[in-house]
């Protein structure tokens, strides 16, 4: 249980939370207002606390790859602006295991944290944290193609996210190179953002035994990434060791000695956690970052269909080879069509799972999928000045139909 001396503000916060371990420290989940800002649960907003719009709001987006121990790390920036002491003995928990049949739709969604009331504490501000942990799914390039959907519908909607304040990379302090897979995160996430984003991309080591991350700063600086540079010119970082949560072990053989290294561990996190909170940088606006979300959309649309196109034209190409070879054979024989029109290829429509596509009925093509503009095809995101930016012809909206199909 928490200690009888703890601060009256963390009582009240242990008061509205569910306790989901004894300890030491008492672990407690905090009770959150939930909300899915989409039909899928695929962009959640988590809120702790009453936002007060007179205070300053931190926000941060955090990326890495499973097993960096980002889900800890976020719970310990809460944990520090929540003002929570090694006294304390408690331990709060904003993260939740990925349990049940959800469990899927977790992994790629995209969550918002965010933690309010707790200006003055530890740190001057309220926070905003951003996570995702879809980035890199195993499933495939179109799983992280639907996160960088959600991060454009987060950016514009009302109540979305309007400026980010850092971007922070987890690595292990271990790392002596980045994996191709870590690489990927980071190139998915940099690529929404202009280069005046740089001077805001930190490295977050984790799992530091107290040494220099000497490792993790060359993999970071040979994979070449751009973030802020250090006056050593070594990228900027924070070291953190991600052992605060650990429960007690009370059956060590020198409990005294054991606790003492604890409690040294646990004020080196917190010196790390004012060191990052104190790092000065200017807020960047992601409005840039909303016209490239969009503009990528539209190009991976077009590249969509340049590849169906091709694939057409080799199968009129077969079809016109087959039609020569047999001309030949029947010379004598005389045809009243043209090879054009023996050629040509009907493409059906078939229906789409539960999403909807934009189409074009002319030049047969699938111009958005998916389309959230259900039986309203003139204001799908491909429409420019009336015209479809993505079909071979650019035809006219009104030769377009959003609908549940597709072309096959």
């Amino acid at each position: 249980m928490a200690c009888k001396d703890t601060p009256s503000k963390i009582q009240d916060t242990i008061a509205i939370s569910t306790c989901i371990n004894q300890g030491p420290p008492a672990r407690y989940r905090l009770v959150t207002k939930k909300q899915s800002l989409d039909e899928v649960d695929q962009l959640r907003k988590w809120t702790f606390g009453e936002r007060d719009p007179t205070k300053v709001n931190k926000t941060l987006l955090i990326v890495g790859e499973t097993g960096t121990g980002k889900s800890t790390l976020i719970n310990a920036m809460v944990n520090h602006v929540l003002g929570v002491e090694w006294e304390d003995k408690v331990w709060f928990q904003i993260v939740e295991e990925e349990k049940g049949s959800r469990s899927e739709s977790q992994t790629t969604a995209v969550t918002i944290y965010e933690v309010f009331g707790c200006e003055g504490l530890r740190v001057p501000f309220s926070l905003t944290i951003i996570d995702t942990p879809g980035y890199g799914d195993t499933r495939g390039i179109q799983e992280d193609q639907l996160i960088s959907g959600k991060l454009l519908e987060m950016f514009r909607s009302t109540n979305g996210i309007h400026q980010i304040d850092v971007v922070g990379f987890v690595v292990k302090a271990t790392e002596n190179r980045l994996s191709d897979r870590q690489k990927y995160i980071f190139d998915s996430v940099l690529s929404l953002f202009g280069k005046d984003m740089e001077k805001n991309i930190v490295a977050l080591i984790t799992d530091s035994l107290g040494r220099s991350p000497k490792n993790a700063i060359e993999a970071i600086t040979r994979a070449n990434l751009p973030c802020a540079k250090n006056d050593r010119n070594q990228p900027v970082h924070f070291v953190f060791n991600n052992c605060q949560c650990e429960v007690f072990d009370e059956e060590n053989e020198d409990y005294e000695e054991y606790v003492f290294s604890q409690k040294t561990a646990w004020d080196k996190e917190a010196k790390s956690m004012d060191k990052f909170f104190d790092y000065k940088m200017e807020p960047k606006s992601v409005k840039i970052t909303e016209g490239v979300l969009r503009e990528r959309k539209q190009l991976e649309a077009c590249v969509s269909n340049i590849h169906k196109r091709v694939h057409l034209i080799n199968l009129k190409q077969v079809e016109v080879k087959q039609t020569q070879e047999a001309q030949e054979k029947h010379k004598k024989e005389r045809y009243t069509n043209s090879v054009s029109d023996n050629v040509r290829s009907y493409r059906e429509r078939i229906p789409t799972p539960k999403l909807f596509a934009t189409t074009c009925e002319v030049c047969e093509e699938n111009c958005h999928y998916p389309c959230t503009r259900e039986k309203d095809a003139s204001v799908c995101k491909m429409m420019k000045k009336n015209h479809c930016t993505v079909c071979k012809n650019k035809c006219h909206s009104s030769k377009h139909v959003s609908e549940a199909k597709m072309y096959s």
